[in-house]
């Protein structure tokens, strides 16, 4: 693979979506077939915004309408929000391959293959919607997960911690309602993209949490009281509940862990 942190900051840099998933599965593909992390001393860009297209526009999440159940228009904003995360997810996970170059060749093939699904999970969405008759952009849209991703840019402990451990864990405890309340208005199509993505997420949580374990035991820390002080942190110690226990364990949580974040200690 010619010059491999080239074509990662390629990807992320690259403003058209579809290329984008292109260039990400590409990515992936070459990396199954022979792992190279050629270029590896490039400089490391700070990236303080990923290649994306000039729509949506970003605003404060408060300025951002409700979104209901109820009708077909309320349903496609709420499959446009589903989108932006999925794209978001692509560059974060192309990020975390791109800047944490210290590390395991299985960090790179696993973050590779979150970014392939990511991709795979953004092409599923923009399908439906266009479907619909809308498109990805359509819509206002956030950037609060790329402002985690600057915040963790320069270490990766607070990287595992921070985006699969916090904002990527919630999807977990907030999809499985959003699926029924899909089905509930008959909206069967919507439900079952979101069932394939709720699988693949956990699987990414895990990876999440083995990484940041795995990075607990190269600085002798523990990892559940590392959290909380990085929840305590970054998050004024807060994390929304209630959490999805089934999903969460099987993402890697302990329950004793979830018991003690649940309870704020």
């Amino acid at each position: 693979m010619a010059d491999f942190y080239r074509q990662l900051e390629a990807a992320i840099l690259e403003p058209d979506i579809r290329r984008k998933c292109e260039l990400t599965a590409r990515l992936h593909q070459a990396w199954e077939r022979q792992p190279d992390i050629s270029g590896a001393d490039s400089k490391i860009l700070l990236i303080d915004d990923p290649g994306r297209p000039s729509k949506p526009e970003l605003v404060d999440p408060r300025r951002l309408e409700r979104r209901s159940f109820a009708t077909e228009s309320g349903r496609v904003r709420l499959l446009h929000a589903f989108a932006h995360i999925e794209f978001n997810a692509i560059n974060i996970a192309l990020d975390a391959v791109y800047r944490f170059r210290d590390v395991p060749a299985d960090f790179v093939g696993d973050w590779l293959l979150v970014a392939s699904e990511e991709a795979r999970h953004f092409q599923m969405l923009e399908a439906e919607l266009e479907r619909r008759g809308s498109y990805y952009g359509a819509y206002p849209a956030h950037r609060g997960l790329w402002d985690m991703v600057c915040k963790t840019r320069d270490n990766l402990l607070h990287r595992m911690a921070l985006v699969p451990r916090v904002m990527e864990a919630r999807g977990l405890d907030v999809t499985p309602a959003m699926i029924t309340k899909f089905r509930q208005f008959g909206d069967e199509a919507a439900a079952a993209i979101l069932e394939t993505i709720y699988r693949d997420e956990i699987g990414h949580v895990r990876i999440g949490n083995n990484w940041f374990c795995w990075v607990c035991g190269q600085q002798n820390l523990d990892p559940p009281a590392t959290f909380r002080e990085l929840v305590e942190r970054f998050m004024e110690g807060k994390l929304r509940g209630p959490f999805n226990y089934s999903a969460r364990i099987e993402a890697g949580f302990a329950s004793t862990e979830l018991e003690a974040l649940e309870q704020g200690g």
